[in-house]
């Protein structure tokens, strides 16, 4: 039975070290630590990606773009971003809505939202009213407490285009 609705959830973490860019949401930021990974280690568009793979019963994003393959290191993610949702597309769905929250004590995030919502919109093909970011710290608590990392969960809505 094809449901006319259906929604997947993303979760993923990197390490922040010294020497890695900080890429987040599709945008640089300024920050003494970055993201460590095979790619440019964006974890929010890692989430994201994961979540409309879940949403279309798909896998996920290492079973499509596999760390063990070297072509994706170093990758940019909004082009992986850009291929799942070609996936999802291929499937006859479409994406209704992103609402994702990263976790992480700094650098402060809220004023880098808009452009993160902007920039994966426009990577997406879908409007920025359909996206939604949030940041939250977990009160020094853990390893994003400690700066050790960043986590993110994503949610993502997808619907049959051709109902």
């Amino acid at each position: 039975m094809k449901l006319p609705y259906r929604i997947g959830f993303g979760f993923d973490v990197h390490r922040l070290e010294a020497g890695y860019p900080l890429w987040l949401g599709g945008i640089k930021l300024e920050h003494h630590l970055g993201l460590e990974g095979h790619s440019d280690a964006d974890v929010l568009l890692h989430s994201v990606c994961d979540a409309l793979l879940g949403a279309a019963a798909l896998g996920d994003i290492g079973v499509h773009f596999p760390p063990t393959d070297m072509k994706y290191k170093g990758i940019d993610s909004k082009i992986l971003l850009r291929e799942v949702c070609t996936l999802v597309r291929q499937t006859g769905y479409e994406i209704g809505n992103i609402d994702a929250t990263i976790a992480a004590e700094a650098p402060k995030l809220n004023p880098h939202i808009p452009q993160m919502r902007q920039t994966m919109a426009e990577v997406m093909g879908i409007e920025v009213s359909q996206i939604s970011v949030k940041a939250t710290t977990t009160e020094r608590l853990g390893f994003t407490g400690r700066q050790e990392g960043m986590s993110t969960y994503v949610i993502a809505l997808i619907y049959d285009a051709r109902q």
